[in-house]
């Protein structure tokens, strides 16, 4: 008897680690997910572009600046143009004094120049030219005011339920508002509607009139499978983000809103890419600790 009990100890010792090493593996650990940006400011939300699925969310809903990723309206009106064939890659768009008067950044043209449409699609999507949006706005809508009018009814069309634009380029505008939901809705729009115009979103550089013109989105390149789309930065807004994932079968849709630094912005969106892709996450609690905290 002696010699039974602690083999029976022991017995019961190792089915009671396996009870709990299998409660550990069914239930995920709560896990902690800095975020770049105060709480008022911040917004993001991850989709799976092929179910819709929404893997996180945090004040996706909340009334935000969109900064620049009003660009991503600008050009879903060009490439419906394109695709109608109201234009052609080669149509020639004035850019009025009006238009070249933007702040930066811009292209700077001279009065009475223009700009072709494949160039003006670069050059919105690789500078986040605020001079080639208003043009664009303009030639397509009659007036910069038209144009906007024009991409709030579209963003009604496809769902953005809360989104209001009042100007072509992201400038700053107290009634230009948007949130992250309505800015994800408008990526995978993009991604449907138009597949044979996205691969301009993966460009990072492209040649002008004999120059180089760099681009500043650093997820290209950074993280496998990141192929778009869109930054923005207003004093306002922070710096946001629309991310594309493409690879292994999985499609991602990464919208940030309001970040301290575009650098620590990035960081934050290969997190949630990681964390969308982790299958150890699914269910698992995420706590936030907000920059000011």
């Amino acid at each position: 008897m002696s010699n039974t009990l602690p083999l029976i100890q022991r017995v019961f010792a190792a089915l009671a680690l396996l009870v709990l090493l299998a409660g550990c593996a069914t239930t995920p650990p709560d896990s902690v997910l800095a975020v770049p940006a105060p709480a008022q400011k911040y917004a993001a939300i991850v989709v799976d572009a092929r179910t819709g699925k929404q893997l996180f969310e945090v004040s996706s809903t909340a009334q935000r600046y969109p900064a620049s990723l009003t660009k991503m309206m600008t050009l879903y009106l060009l490439f419906d143009a394109l695709e109608s064939g109201r234009v052609t890659k080669q149509t020639q768009i004035p850019v009025s004094d009006h238009a070249a008067s933007q702040p930066p950044t811009k292209m700077r043209f001279r009065r009475g120049e223009s700009i072709d449409v494949d160039s003006a699609i670069r050059a919105i999507v690789v500078k986040s030219a605020n001079d080639v949006a208003v043009a664009v706005g303009e030639y397509l809508g009659g007036s910069e005011d038209q144009f906007a009018a024009m991409m709030t009814s579209k963003a009604r069309q496809l769902g953005m339920t809360s989104t209001i634009f009042r100007n072509a380029s992201g400038l700053p505008d107290d009634g230009q508002m948007t949130t992250a939901r309505d800015m994800a809705v408008l990526g995978m729009a993009l991604h449907r509607r138009f597949p044979q115009q996205f691969h301009y979103f993966s460009e990072s550089d492209f040649m002008f009139r004999g120059r180089l013109v760099r681009g500043h989105n650093d997820m290209l390149g950074r993280v496998r499978g990141v192929d778009g789309i869109k930054t923005g930065y207003i004093r306002a807004s922070g710096f946001n983000i629309v991310t594309s994932y493409n690879a292994d079968g999985r499609n991602l849709i990464v919208v940030v809103m309001g970040a301290d630094s575009a650098r620590q912005r990035n960081d934050h969106v290969e997190a949630l890419i990681q964390r969308s892709l982790s299958p150890t996450m699914d269910g698992a609690k995420t706590r936030l600790m907000f920059a000011e905290q």
